[in-house]
């Protein structure tokens, strides 16, 4: 009975049971006769309970004892879970950055390799006499030096991009971490997360895209720039590289676009309005935007104060003289010489890889006279007379350009017309046609006929529709008579006047058919005023020319124009014909507005159809300048002529430019002296002696029998003028009339005055006759060219 009642039975209904497995507890089973029941393994339950165990509260069975600590193991664990997660993703978080930081390392070249951009070259772009009128290149100035800067230069960047950009490696953690907190509150704040360094990098190195990659090559590159250099250097190389708005990069180039002078004359509070501008360049720049660059320099200067880089006296000075931005030096027109100067630049010294200089023969004075000439007149009267656009080109004799402007306003449109645009020039042209017949036996006094002409169906015909019949060369010149002009291109042949413009400077392709003689093939202002300046210089070619001397930042010489010509052209004597003829243009002419007191002074208008054109080219033995106006989509003008806006714009132009400068006549001769002899056969022009390089006629044309004498050879019309040879004149009554005067026992008659008054029609010369003629016939017959063509 007692084993019975001493054997402990399995009990399977106890709640704790339900929930463990279907076996007997050790300590339930029977135990053989002589064998101790074993005790519980407390050591080996304990050792079941680690220490991750432990923690998180697993392990062996418990006793009754354990119950009262149940509690407060399951507070333990869940605190000891928290510190676990947190230490493997930590662990885990740095081995991904880690990672993370080697694949972008890795799209960089290698470390080794790496190196500092360099910079782009400027070219410096000099007057004749020094004077700096514009840099050109990517960086748009010279590097400045950190040592030739004042001191509060670049403080003003440290104190409101990076302060402490002389305590940190590359990276301002504390300058992050602000910047992620104010974004995050939405509050505002003067500095960026980004360091100077930071910027440099990204200037440097890398795009402008705003992801996570650039920012953590950012970051590598700018540990390695703080590991590579000094923090001069890396401060010098942001300032000489960092944007500034309206196309300045570099701080030189800044100073320049904005104060107008170099950045060694920086004043506090100009460098504070050029750090201000960092956070947003093209927004703020102060060419554009003045207050909002004056607004934010007022926060650099507090900033600046409040770091101690100035002293409260200097702050409030700065504040109560905000710098103001000025004008940029010939904004308007020197842009236009300066991208001619870069057009040629590589011709004349191929590629750039260094910083240059180039001198030029421009002039400052006369570029800005230039400028102030056209754009006034053009913004006084170019409503009224329909005119939006202009050019202005002004050479030496010997070919140096002294003054281009190409245009109205260079910031408007950068399109230079002085030099690209190929407009017709209208009568303009003329001076080639009366060259080319003087070149071929014709002197100033030959007479042609002003009438009719009709070629092949062409009738061209004066711009005031009157015709005055017979007149001198001098006198078809000067008041732009047409069909003389076409007759005389009749009778030398449309290519041999192509051939004396092309000889003379024309580049431009020239259609060799009648109506070259009105100017009806296209050139551009450059080419045109410089086939004037054989006029000027007494018969040389000459090659238009901008650039004199270019040499290194350092010094070295890389280029030096020498003197060179295309030798002569004209002959002195057709020289002087032309420029006597051309002279009367401004006495007596279309051009007479032109005249320059003191002066000798030539030159030639010109209107093409429809007024679309309008020009004046003329000379003094100083200069030659010539003066385009129209439109750019060529449309018709308010009948603007050569002689109205042209002229003044010339005029203007041309008494301040020679008000300083010795008159000196134009190059002529006696060319009265060389005529040749009245012996020649009746109706043919005699020859003349050519220069070399001219092209003769294929034949002697007669003479239309009305300017031929009776009694046979070319004789002289009677002398023009008081003295035989000077300018025409005009009557007081302004009408004409036959006058005679007395050389020596001989009576001759004059030809008479021409006038055009504004408004007015053209007077008809009178009859013009000799001592030996007697006057011309009165029943003129048909010429030749009338019994060919008809009219």
């Amino acid at each position: 009975m007692r084993g019975i009642f001493s054997r402990k039975e399995p009990v399977f209904d106890s709640p704790k049971r339900r929930s463990e497995e279907l076996r007997a507890d050790p300590a339930d089973r029977p135990t053989r006769p002589g064998r101790k029941q074993a005790a519980p393994e407390r050591g080996k339950a304990k050792r079941k309970k680690g220490f991750l165990s432990g923690l998180i509260g697993g392990g062996g069975g418990g006793n009754d004892r354990a119950a009262p600590k149940k509690g407060r193991r399951k507070r333990r664990s869940a605190f000891g879970t928290l510190i676990y997660l947190t230490l493997i993703t930590g662990i885990w978080g740095c081995v991904g950055l880690a990672g993370l930081i080697a694949y972008h390392a890795a799209q960089l070249p290698p470390i080794d390799q790496l190196a500092v951009p360099k910079r782009p070259p400027n070219i410096a772009i000099l007057s004749e006499d020094g004077v700096l009128l514009a840099n050109r290149g990517d960086t748009g100035g010279p590097a400045a030096h950190l040592r030739d800067l004042p001191p509060y230069v670049p403080n003003a960047f440290v104190a409101i991009e990076d302060r402490r950009f002389y305590s940190h490696w590359g990276i301002d953690v504390l300058g992050i971490s602000r910047a992620l907190l104010r974004n995050a509150t939405g509050s505002s704040s003067m500095q960026g997360g980004s360091t100077l360094t930071q910027q440099l990098a990204k200037n440097l190195f890398l795009t402008q895209e705003r992801t996570m990659s650039r920012k953590i090559q950012e970051a590598i590159l700018s540990i390695w720039l703080e590991q590579k250099y000094s923090k001069n250097q890396i401060l010098e190389l942001y300032l000489n590289r960092v944007y500034f708005g309206s196309g300045a990069y570099g701080i030189e180039a800044a100073a320049q676009k904005y104060f107008g002078h170099g950045a060694r004359q920086l004043t506090l509070s100009e460098s504070a309005m050029l750090a201000g501008l960092m956070v947003a360049p093209t927004r703020l720049a102060p060419n554009r935007n003045p207050s909002g660059a004056a607004d934010r320099a007022a926060k650099v200067i507090t900033a600046m104060a409040q770091e101690h880089l100035i002293t409260d006296a200097m702050a409030r000075i700065a504040m109560a003289k905000p710098a103001t931005v000025t004008r940029e030096a010939g904004a308007a027109s020197i842009n236009y010489a300066a991208d001619f100067v870069m057009d040629i630049l590589d011709d004349t010294v191929g590629a750039i890889d260094q910083d240059i200089v180039v001198t030029t023969t421009l002039s400052s004075v006369l570029q800005s006279s230039a400028e102030r000439a056209l754009t006034e007149e053009i913004n006084k009267l170019g409503g009224r007379y329909g005119v939006s656009q202009g050019a202005v080109v002004s050479i030496d004799p010997n070919g140096q350009i002294r003054a281009l402007v190409g245009g109205r306003n260079y910031a408007d449109s950068q399109f230079n017309r002085a030099v690209a645009a190929k407009r017709q020039p209208g009568s303009a042209f003329k001076p080639f046609v009366y060259l080319t017949a003087l070149e071929r036996g014709l002197t100033p006094d030959t007479v042609r006929d002003d009438a009719p002409i009709n070629i092949k169906g062409w009738r061209p015909s004066n711009s005031s529709r009157e015709y005055f019949g017979p007149v001198t060369l001098t006198q078809a010149l000067a008041l732009s008579l047409n069909t003389v002009a076409v007759r005389l291109t009749q009778e030398v042949g449309p290519k041999a006047v192509v051939a004396t413009a092309q000889r003379l400077g024309i580049v431009s392709e020239l259609q060799p058919n009648a109506s070259i003689a009105l100017g009806t093939s296209e050139v551009t202002p450059l080419e045109l005023v410089s086939a004037y300046a054989p006029f000027a210089n007494g018969g040389i070619r000459i090659q238009p020319h901008v650039i004199t001397r270019v040499k290194t930042a350092t010094g070295k010489l890389l280029y030096q124009r020498k003197g060179s010509s295309f030798g002569r052209i004209i002959d002195a004597r057709y020289v002087a014909m032309m420029n006597g003829m051309m002279q009367e243009t401004l006495l007596t002419g279309t051009a007479r507005k032109a005249e320059l007191k003191g002066w000798q002074a030539a030159g030639k208008t010109g209107t093409s159809q429809d007024y679309r054109d309008a020009w004046f080219v003329g000379y003094t033995s100083s200069l030659v300048t010539g003066v385009w106006l129209g439109n750019d989509d060529n449309s018709p003008t308010k009948k603007t002529s050569g002689g109205n806006l042209p002229v003044d714009i010339w005029s203007r132009f041309m008494r301040e430019a020679l008000k300083d400068t010795v008159p000196q006549p134009l190059p002529s001769a006696s060319w009265r002296d060389s005529l040749p002899p009245p012996s020649a056969p009746p109706g043919m022009i005699p020859s003349a002696p050519m220069p070399q390089g001219s092209i003769p006629m294929a034949s002697q044309a007669p003479l239309p029998p009305a300017s031929v004498p009776q009694t046979g050879g070319l004789i002289p019309p009677a002398p023009i003028g008081p003295t035989g040879n000077g300018p025409m004149t005009i009557n007081q009554a302004g009408q004409a009339g036959q006058n005679s005067a007395r050389n020596g026992n001989n009576s001759v008659s004059r030809p008479p005055s021409i006038r055009r008054d504004n408004g007015n029609p053209l007077i008809p010369p009178a009859p013009i006759g000799n001592d030996r003629t007697g006057s011309i016939e009165p029943q003129r017959q048909p010429g030749i060219l009338e019994r060919l063509f008809g009219g």
